[in-house]
């Protein structure tokens, strides 16, 4: 089963100082595609597509079998990224990326391999873009730690639009640091030069991670 084969990357991440992964991209196949699928929320905004989980899944198998081939024979070509922007509560405005439908599957079954791979890296106390950790998590470990530990002081940093001018070849760094199949970073790679549709109109993706931050921030944080 799936669930075995990601938890066998998982052990050998654990196990190893710094372990070299070199065959992980046919575990992009219709099993686990399929299991992405069933666990994406389908009443999030559509991409550029336009396709709804609904809709995909009227043709679920037909659609996943298609799907597989293209990712095999690197056809598959992911969309522009839709571009809109949402209200931060202070009179400025943050930009979303809406991936279309399909991209979406893919990029969950990436980003399930990657965390394989990289959450047994982590630190426990980093909380960051980590599956089954909050923000209210994190806090608790805060106010558990000032009063058992000696804390001087509390620093809330944050880098102004981080994620939205990441180096594009130190993001492939990154990720190489433990995996080594150059499939993945293929469909990495093709993920960063996808570009971004806003109001109509095409950009290329020079830098940054438009729909990246929770597949891109696990590799940063861990070889970090």
């Amino acid at each position: 089963m799936m669930e075995t084969k990601l938890e066998r990357i998982a052990d050998k991440s654990a196990r190893e100082k710094k372990p070299e992964f070199t065959s992980l991209y046919h575990l992009l196949n219709e099993e686990l595609l399929t299991q992405c699928h069933r666990e994406l929320d389908g009443s999030k905004a559509l991409g550029i597509d336009q396709v709804s989980k609904e809709e995909y899944g009227k043709n679920l198998k037909e659609n996943i079998e298609d799907l597989v081939v293209r990712l095999k024979n690197k056809s598959y070509k992911p969309l522009p990224t839709l571009r809109k922007y949402i209200d931060k509560g202070n009179g400025k405005k943050r930009p979303l990326g809406l991936a279309a439908y399909e991209d979406k599957i893919v990029q969950l079954g990436l980003k399930k391999i990657l965390e394989a791979v990289y959450e047994p890296k982590f630190r426990d106390i980093m909380y960051g873009f980590r599956p089954n950790r909050s923000c209210h998590g994190a806090i608790k470990e805060m106010c558990s730690r000032i009063v058992r530990d000696k804390i001087n002081y509390i620093v809330d940093a944050d880098i102004k639009g981080f994620f939205d001018h990441m180096d594009h070849g130190w993001i492939l760094e990154f990720v190489k640091y433990y995996i080594k199949d150059p499939n993945i970073l293929g469909l990495i790679r093709k993920y960063l030069k996808a570009g971004v549709m806003e109001e109509g109109e095409y950009k290329a993706s020079a830098e940054g991670a438009d729909t990246g931050k929770h597949l891109y921030a696990p590799c940063i944080g861990a070889v970090v």
